[in-house]
C-alpha cells in the first residue's frame, strides 16, 4: 500500500539531503488553474508517465502530489512497478497551500518548470553560486547555468536563450541593499523562514556588510577559497552546492545545537 504523508511531514524534509524526489502530477489544465509548485518539485504530465518514468532517480524515494481530491493512482502503479518507493501527499497541492506552506510561482516565460537557462559572469564567488543552488534545489531542478566573460553575458544570454543574472540592470540582480539571491526569492514568490535566514547570510557576505551576520565571514572565506583552488567554474559550482546544502540544513535543523570543548566531566 502506498504511504500517505502529511504536508508537514514533507515540509520537515524539504531541501535536505534525505528528502524525496517530489513530482507534481497534475494535468496541464490543473497546473494552469493553480500556477504554483511545491519548492523543489518537478512537473510531469501524468498522461505521459511511460515516457518520463526513466527520468526518476532510482536511488531516492519518490513523493507525488496532485490536485486536491485526486490520488495519482495510475502514476503510483507505474512507478511502483519499476521498483521505486512511492509516497503521496495527503490533500495534494490544495492542502499544502491551505496549510500555508511555501510554494513557488510558475514562470513559463523563464522555462520554469522544466529546464530554465541562466547565464552570468565567470569566476563566481557568492551570489553567482548561491542563486544556482537556490534554483536547482527549490525552483527548477532541471535548470542549466553558464559562466562567461563579463562583457559577453548579454550576448550569450541571447544566443543561449538564457536569463542573465547578477549583472547590472537586469531583473535578477541587486536591488538597493539586497542581492541577487533576494531577487530570485521575490520573483518566484518563495516565502520560507529557513530560506529567509539563509538569505541574510548570503546578503551580508555578498554586499560587504559582514557585521549583519555572524556566519557571513565564514561563507565569504570558504567562497574565496573555493574560487582560488578551482579554476573550472562548473566544477566550482558542483563543489559549492554542498556548502549551501550544509548552511540550509543548519538554518533548518541545527541553529540551536551547541558545541563546546572540552566536554563537561560527569560528577563522580
Amino acid at each position: 500500500m502506498t504511504r500517505e504523508l502529511s504536508t508537514h511531514e514533507v515540509y520537515a524534509q524539504l531541501g535536505l539531503q534525505q528528502s524525496a524526489f517530489i513530482i507534481d502530477v497534475r494535468t496541464r489544465e490543473e497546473l494552469e488553474r493553480v500556477p504554483r509548485l511545491i519548492p523543489g518539485a518537478v512537473h510531469f504530465d501524468p498522461e505521459d508517465v511511460l515516457q518520463w518514468r526513466q527520468k526518476v532517480p532510482a536511488n531516492r524515494e519518490v513523493t507525488l502530489y496532485s490536485a486536491a481530491g485526486r490520488d495519482g493512482g495510475s502514476v503510483v502503479n507505474v512507478l511502483s512497478q519499476r521498483g521505486l518507493r512511492v509516497s503521496t501527499i495527503a490533500g495534494g497541492i490544495g492542502r499544502w497551500m491551505s496549510d500555508q506552506l511555501p510554494t513557488i510561482r510558475i514562470r513559463p516565460e523563464l522555462g520554469v518548470p522544466g529546464g530554465s537557462h541562466w547565464v552570468t559572469r565567470e569566476r563566481p564567488k557568492i551570489d553567482r553560486i548561491a542563486c544556482p543552488w537556490l534554483v536547482r534545489r527549490f525552483i527548477d531542478p532541471q535548470a542549466s547555468f553558464f559562466y562567461v566573460p563579463a562583457a559577453r553575458v548579454r550576448a550569450e544570454a541571447q544566443a543561449l536563450g538564457a536569463q542573465p543574472y547578477d549583472i547590472a540592470d537586469v531583473t535578477f540582480s541587486h536591488r538597493g541593499p539586497q542581492c541577487s539571491f533576494d531577487a530570485f526569492l521575490a520573483e518566484f514568490e518563495l516565502h520560507d523562514p529557513v530560506l529567509d535566514a539563509l538569505a541574510q547570510i548570503v546578503r551580508a557576505a555578498d554586499t560587504a556588510t559582514l557585521d549583519k551576520s555572524r556566519e557571513a565571514p565564514g561563507l565569504l572565506a570558504i567562497s574565496l577559497g573555493l574560487s582560488a583552488s578551482t579554476r573550472d567554474d562548473q566544477l566550482l559550482l558542483e563543489q559549492a552546492m554542498s556548502v549551501y546544502d550544509a548552511l540550509y540544513a543548519w538554518c533548518k535543523t541545527a541553529r540551536d545545537e551547541p558545541h563546546s570543548w572540552p566536554q563537561p566531566v560527569a560528577n563522580a
